[in-house]
């Protein structure tokens, strides 16, 4: 599930939470203070720019907040020889005759041009537990799947490398 997240994760989020709440909250207060300052705020740029970036900041903090809450903590157990979390996953793409490699990750770090693919896609799903040379099917959609192989597994950790996403 998407609230399904590792230990780091949990501190990356308080640590952006903490950043937000301590250090820009107040600097976001204080640019809408001096923005409303200039005069009439139906023609004032500046401040609807600062009240913007404020509602934005106000958003990512109650975001953050709903996620620590109501997370579940999650451990990758493995074993050395199947796919789990934060593993580097090579995969043969028989449709496309091509391979592909992807290192699965949780939700909210998911980076898909960056080679991190979310546990929950439909390729994340079908490659935990898979072994090197499972031939596995892929369902994208009611109507779309295709079939790929496992070619070469490097295990993995959470290595805080991975940044979590923005929206």
């Amino acid at each position: 599930m998407y609230n399904e997240l590792t230990k780091i994760d949990l501190q990356k989020m308080q640590e952006e939470l903490d950043y937000r709440r301590i250090t820009l909250r107040p600097k976001l207060l204080e640019e809408v203070k001096v923005a409303r300052a200039f005069g009439d705020l139906s023609e004032n740029f500046e401040y609807k720019a600062a009240k913007q970036e404020k509602n934005r900041n106000e958003s990512r903090i109650r975001f953050l907040e709903n996620m620590i809450k109501t997370a579940v903590v999650i451990e990758d157990r493995s074993a050395g020889d199947t796919v789990g979390l934060y593993d580097k996953v090579t995969v043969y793409l028989e449709e496309d005759d091509e391979e592909e490699t992807w290192q699965v990750v949780t939700t909210v770090r998911q980076d898909v041009l960056h080679g991190l693919i979310s546990k929950e896609s439909p390729m994340g799903s079908a490659l935990l537990g898979k072994k090197v040379g499972d031939r596995f099917y892929v369902q994208v959609n009611k109507g779309y799947g295709y079939y790929a192989v496992v070619r070469a597994i490097e295990k993995g950790e959470d290595d805080g490398s991975a940044a979590l996403n923005r929206y």
